[in-house]
């Protein structure tokens, strides 16, 4: 049995592909549906966190850019412009449901700092307990190391934040169903593994490879993640994002995506 029905604070991490098309314009039918389910998941008395990537790539789409920039200074650029288009996005979708969404950027050097990191939880504490949904990204427009490295991708940062948040439950959702024992886009006898009691040397052998053109993670990003959450005594999901539905047949306890077990 999963018991997945039974968590009731969850973080919710979503990425670039579940949020916009390969133009990098927003997938507005998928977030009008994805921002219903989590509304309703909301209402049913779970407490939501959001992590949200799209900044940059909502940038580049909004200007016309055919793949997410590649020098800093255009990442930063582009990670400004789309940033606010996506807190707009997001205001105006939960609103019809009278939901109320805030806006938390971090960066690295604030989750190092104990002082900030207190700050942080105490700021997310607040607004679950007044019902309101944080929406946390990376602050690109400052954290210029973590854009040129590439390591400051959501995968990681949503688990660092069900891990300061005191979260039951990890939720990441992204272009792919589960994790599989093989790649599925080159090969199609590849079969999605359900459950994992523990991150082995193999499973991290079958987790590689970047995301799409506007993203920054891959499965090895997700593995990583699935590491920060489960060393923390959190469960963390992996699922397809295409069908916001799916998020209702997960609370019920079906066997949806890949499940990796609190250590």
């Amino acid at each position: 049995m999963r018991n997945i029905s039974e968590k009731k604070r969850i973080v919710i991490k979503l990425g670039t592909s579940t949020l916009a098309h390969k133009t990098g314009k927003l997938n507005i039918r998928r977030m009008t549906n994805l921002v219903r389910v989590i509304s309703d998941l909301h209402n049913s008395g779970r407490e939501i966190i959001m992590v949200s990537s799209g900044a940059v790539g909502l940038g580049a789409g909004k200007l016309g850019l055919p793949e997410k920039p590649k020098d800093t200074k255009t990442k930063q650029a582009v990670a400004a412009i789309g940033q606010c288009e996506l807190m707009h996005v997001y205001d105006d979708m939960f609103a019809k449901y009278s939901v109320t969404v805030a806006q938390i950027l971090l960066t690295k050097a604030i989750i190092n700092n104990p002082s900030h990191c207190d700050n942080f939880m105490n700021t997310v504490e607040k607004l679950v307990d007044m019902g309101v949904i944080p929406i946390v990204n990376e602050n690109d427009t400052i954290a210029i190391d973590e854009l040129e490295l590439e390591i400051g991708e959501n995968d990681s940062l949503s688990a660092l934040v069900a891990e300061l948040s005191r979260a039951d439950l990890l939720l990441i959702l992204s272009d792919i169903d589960a994790l599989y024992d093989d790649d599925p886009r080159c090969n199609p006898d590849a079969k999605p593994i359900p459950l994992v009691e523990k991150i082995t040397p193999e499973i991290e052998a079958v987790a590689g490879g970047a995301g799409t053109s506007l993203g920054t993670g891959g499965m090895s990003t997700k593995i990583t993640a699935a590491k920060i959450a489960t060393n923390a005594g959190i469960d963390m999901v992996i699922m397809n994002g295409k069908d916001p539905e799916k998020l209702y047949d997960l609370f019920e306890d079906k066997d949806i995506g890949t499940l990796f077990r609190a250590q």
